[in-house]
């Protein structure tokens, strides 16, 4: 708009170069006021509009009210609240920020900067709500309205900096229980390694006591143990008989016999197995009934 006088002084200038500068003023001064007038005339016709819910004519006249004049602060503040109504608050916000850039008195700017407040509030940003109730009362100090708002504004951020600071606290302590759950859990894994650790030991001990018994003879199977006693009673039965041969005594396991030494075995047993039958035949003889049993 400046640049548009400018050049409207520059074309006086060059129209009329005797014209003084204050003629040329007083002129442009003329000529604002009725572009402002015009301005105010097509704001008092949007009104209208709006008032009979022709939303789209009154926009329209609203912004040729804004366009004609730069110091129509009540154009683009009408246009705000017709907008706030419509709950296009992001256009609303636009329109009163012009609006109290616009106004040139306190009680315009006054108006602005609460209606921005509104705006805040609704989008919940409680925070910039407060800087806008603020500047508000600057320019009205005695606004009970913008004063009881401020205060609503200020309440809501307190509580939404407590909710902030409650999350943040819940949030500390939910990673606090989830670590101790994990510390619980890796307790629980470690003592269950263990408990296997110290069964497979316990088996194993098991095992080797088994292996033990086995080898001192107490778990030999019942036919080795029978045969042991089989044996010492057919020497008590048998006390002429003597004791057995020195290489049946001192006999080694089978899979460590020698040659030499299964012959001698071989020996042995034919030879005792003849004196048994000599002693038996000699005792049916005498007609005495012995238990025929064999000592190998």
């Amino acid at each position: 708009m400046k640049a548009i006088m400018n050049r409207y002084r520059l074309i006086l200038v060059l129209l009329f170069p005797g014209l003084s500068l204050f003629a040329q003023e007083e002129i442009v001064d003329k000529e604002a006021e009725k572009a402002l007038r015009a301005s105010t005339n097509l704001t008092w016709e949007a009104n209208k509009e709006l008032s009979s819910n022709d939303f789209t004519t009154a926009e329209s006249e609203y912004r040729r009210a804004i366009s004609k004049s730069s110091k129509n602060s009540t154009a683009p503040f009408n246009l705000g609240n017709a907008y706030y109504n419509r709950e296009s608050y992001g256009e609303a916000f636009g329109r009163y920020k012009q609006a109290g850039e616009t106004a040139e008195e306190k009680p315009g700017k006054h108006k602005a900067f609460h209606n921005m407040g509104n705006v805040f509030m609704k989008n919940k940003e409680y925070e910039k709500a407060v800087e806008a109730y603020k500047e508000a009362l600057r320019n009205n100090p005695k606004d009970e309205e913008t004063r009881y708002n401020l205060a609503l504004a200020k309440k809501m951020l307190e509580k939404e900096q407590d909710e902030q600071q409650n999350d943040d606290n819940e949030g500390g302590e939910d990673n606090k229980d989830q670590q101790d759950q994990k510390d619980q859990n890796q307790d629980q894994n470690n003592q269950g390694d263990n408990e296997k650790q110290d069964e497979g030991e316990q088996n194993e001990d098991e095992n080797k006591d088994k292996g033990d018994e086995g080898e001192n003879g107490e778990d030999e199977p019942e036919e080795n143990q029978k045969g042991d006693g089989d044996e010492k009673k057919e020497q008590e039965k048998k006390p002429n008989e003597g004791d057995q041969p020195e290489d049946q005594k001192q006999q080694p396991k089978p899979n460590e016999l020698s040659k030499q030494q299964i012959q001698n075995l071989l020996e042995a047993m034919q030879n005792e197995e003849k004196k048994v039958q000599e002693k038996m035949e000699a005792r049916k003889v005498r007609g005495k009934k012995i238990k025929n049993e064999k000592d190998w």
